[in-house]
């Protein structure tokens, strides 16, 4: 590399070699936290993600690890309340238990037999899930998704990755934008969770099926939502809270009177607040 002292003459007469200095310096300084990529963090940063993720879906508890809310017609499981269908007409929402046991699969985990061998989740309502709650089956997949935290938390932030440039795609005319509040967001370990967070919470917002009155309301909406000015790396993530904030109160208006949403929305509002701390 040449001495600055050489370059530092010329720089005032050609503007053009003094920026393509100015980048060379730029890109030698370090960030405050590293890009979240499934294959890049550490354990300890998996295990402390996945439990803010844990204790933000299910309080922190092994009971919360399965469960099935009023009003849904499917089991969320895991640290991510993963959706798992019974047999029968699927709903508009992403499975993605089924998507978690072929990740573990494929990566070497183990699984529980009756679970690799079960096309759809084994409790078709919610009366048959409450009442088989206490059973060895019900037992042995709580303690499964309490020692598999780590492969979780993998799952969500590789669902996470393989978005990103679709959600691109898909923003049009907003693209640069999506493109620049992920290149921030990444920089920061609060905009990094942020992401992963609502990814897993709410979708990546690429889903035709997950839109009321043709509005979505995954992460794709989220960065489009971000306001204007949200124009450094600590801004971001304030930025990226209130617009899940919005996005999330439009979809409660949104819809359909009989899902009673209204009774969810300020939970996920304080939720969504967690990501600007």
């Amino acid at each position: 590399m040449f001495p600055l002292r050489r370059i530092a003459p010329v720089a005032p007469r050609h503007p053009f070699w003094w920026g393509c200095l100015l980048l060379i310096c730029l890109a030698f300084l370090p960030t405050s936290a590293p890009a979240a990529r499934s294959g890049d963090l550490p354990d300890a940063e998996l295990e402390r993600i996945g439990r803010r993720i844990w204790q933000n879906e299910c309080n922190g508890s092994v009971d919360g690890l399965t469960s099935w809310n009023t009003g849904e017609d499917f089991a969320s499981l895991g640290i991510g309340h993963f959706i798992w269908y019974p047999a029968g007409p699927k709903g508009p929402f992403e499975e993605s238990f089924p998507m978690f046991v072929s990740y573990m699969q494929k990566n070497g985990g183990k699984v529980p037999a009756w679970i690799s061998a079960a096309p759809h989740c084994p409790w078709p309502t919610k009366a048959a899930f409450q009442k088989d709650r206490n059973s060895d089956r019900a037992k042995e997949l709580r303690i499964w998704l309490a020692a598999t935290v780590k492969e979780q938390t993998r799952f969500i932030i590789q669902r996470l990755d393989q978005s990103t440039a679709r959600m691109e795609a898909a923003a049009g005319k907003d693209a640069a934008k999506v493109r620049g509040n992920i290149a921030l967001l990444r920089l920061t370990a609060a905009g990094n969770f942020a992401m992963i967070d609502y990814v897993n919470f709410k979708g990546d917002g690429l889903n035709e099926s997950e839109r009321y009155k043709g509005e979505g309301w995954g992460l794709l909406q989220v960065l489009i939502t971000m306001r204007e000015n949200a124009s450094s790396a600590q801004q971001a993530p304030r930025a990226f809270a209130d617009a899940a904030k919005i996005v999330l109160t439009r979809r409660v208006k949104n819809s359909p009177p009989e899902r009673k949403e209204q009774r969810w929305l300020q939970g996920w509002l304080n939720r969504c607040e967690t990501y600007a701390r």
